[in-house]
């Protein structure tokens, strides 16, 4: 073989195992970001998950994975057609609805008194957020009370049953 054709050679061999090593850093670029993702849209049923491994293997509760929400309604009927209508989409695990509460609060720069029904919400923490949308979305209030309050223990037993009546995101 005379020099250019060796030169030749080389010079396609180098450019073979340059596109080798290119496609090699492009598939391994892909597979890494297609990981990254999956990783974070499973984040919530895989922390779901751990959660509940978590308890099953030390007998104990993660603080914070559940929470209880404050919501005031005007009337009783109100209050049932916001918690059913939040059950309905399996937001929550339960709700309670207490009887009418006194309410001091300023609004548009009074005092104001009324009377209020308040419904204590218990879902998981993960789901606050839709709850808020959902109850601000068919609330009679211009600006809905939700407040939320993590829960730091309990019961294992109803902590089980909420993660059971409450679908993973």
């Amino acid at each position: 073989m005379t020099f250019a054709a060796t030169n030749r050679m080389e010079w396609l061999l180098r450019r073979v195992k340059e596109a080798v090593v290119l496609s090699a850093c492009r598939s391994v670029l892909l597979v890494s970001c297609l990981l990254l993702v999956l990783s974070v849209s499973m984040y919530p049923g895989l922390w779901s998950i751990g959660v509940q491994l978590h308890s099953a293997l030390t007998g104990s509760y993660v603080p914070g994975h559940h929470s209880v929400l404050l919501i005031n309604s005007p009337t009783e009927e109100a209050a049932k057609d916001i918690g059913r209508a939040i059950m309905e989409r399996r937001l929550a695990a339960s709700i309670n609805i207490l009887s009418r509460t006194s309410t001091i609060y300023y609004w548009k720069g009074e005092i104001q008194d009324a009377s209020e029904v308040l419904m204590l919400v218990k879902t998981k923490t993960s789901r606050i957020q839709q709850v808020v949308d959902f109850v601000r979305s068919l609330h009679p209030y211009a600006n809905p009370e939700v407040l939320s309050f993590p829960v730091e223990d309990g019961s294992l037993a109803y902590m089980k049953w909420m993660d059971e009546a409450i679908p993973d995101d």
